[in-house]
């Protein structure tokens, strides 16, 4: 395991968009956060450009593949922030060095469609990332949410992090203890990395599962897609973070949930607001993780030195 070294006051950090195109105006508000931090964002040089094939792109593939690839070799960058998710990353991840990336490691952050990367990256290059809100689409929006902003904190100091009920809304699906290397992001790109060399190992480690606005029995489906290739077989625990759910799919939802893991006998820990909600505490991926479900209780190494 490979983490990168604290952000200090001043530090320029580059911002990319390798999934979909950011709204202008909320990439602005974004950056000035950033500011507001102590940081002194820059743009890749293909986050606005509109150079794309298809609108639901940034850039061509070459190009985002460039952008992210110079931020890793700049030596003067010291974090690399993702504008938003969308889609678009699996498209990048084959053609990512992760030789280089391993040898320049640097705090990597965002989340939803950034899960193919934060999983590539970690098997491939074995760096912490952190699965975090993103420059533009959570940055970026009014009004701005103060813990959102606050969970940035950790990339300054190298500290262990305890969340435990009732400051955070836990609930224990399956009672238990358990500690493992933390690892997945959203559900829906997990399931679409199964069968590819990009596929998340989730043997003796926590699974992290967050989405957003699917019917439960999208929920259903994607969940059975993992467990049939393995990956429940030999996991050490789930934490499940926000599915921002619309009313009418939360309780079918929930019972979705709770019947598929009533077998298990791994801890199943729900409500860690991390995901398409607000607030949206990053984490790191690729820490060592303590799960304690009966405590309701989330303990999370610090993922810089």
């Amino acid at each position: 395991m490979v983490k990168a070294q604290r952000l200090n006051y001043g530090d320029r950090v580059g911002v990319i968009a390798p999934a979909g195109p950011p709204i202008e105006e909320d990439l602005k508000r974004g950056l000035d956060v950033l500011r507001s931090l102590g940081l002194d964002p820059v743009l890749g040089a293909h986050v606005l450009n509109q150079d794309h094939t298809f609108s639901y792109l940034a850039a061509r593939d070459e190009a985002r593949l460039e952008d992210l690839h110079r931020m890793f070799l700049d030596p003067c960058i010291k974090a690399v922030f993702c504008a938003r998710g969308g889609y678009g990353t699996a498209r990048l991840a084959p053609y990512l060095d992760y030789s280089m990336i391993s040898c320049n490691p640097k705090v990597f952050w965002g989340y939803s469609d950034i899960t193919y990367l934060h999983t590539a990256i970690y098997k491939y290059s074995n760096l912490v990332t952190f699965h975090g809100p993103m420059v533009a689409s959570d940055l970026g929006r009014t009004p701005l949410n103060n813990e959102t902003i606050l969970s940035l904190g950790q990339l300054f100091m190298p500290k262990n992090i305890t969340f435990r009920y009732p400051e955070f809304p836990f609930n224990s699906i399956q009672n238990g203890k358990a500690e493992g290397i933390l690892v997945g992001g959203n559900l829906t790109v997990l399931a679409d990395s199964m069968g590819t060399e990009f596929e998340l190992n989730t043997d003796d480690r926590i699974l992290f599962i967050e989405e957003i606005n699917e019917p439960a029995y999208r929920i259903d489906a994607m969940l059975l897609q993992l467990q049939l290739a393995g990956k429940f077989a030999h996991v050490k625990g789930v934490i499940l973070g926000d599915f921002n759910l619309k009313v009418s799919e939360l309780a079918e939802t929930q019972k979705v949930l709770r019947q598929f893991f009533m077998p298990y006998k791994f801890p199943v820990l729900q409500g860690f607001p991390s995901g398409h909600c607000t607030p949206n505490y990053g984490i790191p991926l690729g820490t060592r993780v303590h799960l304690d479900t009966t405590a309701l209780l989330l303990q999370v190494e610090a993922g810089v030195n």
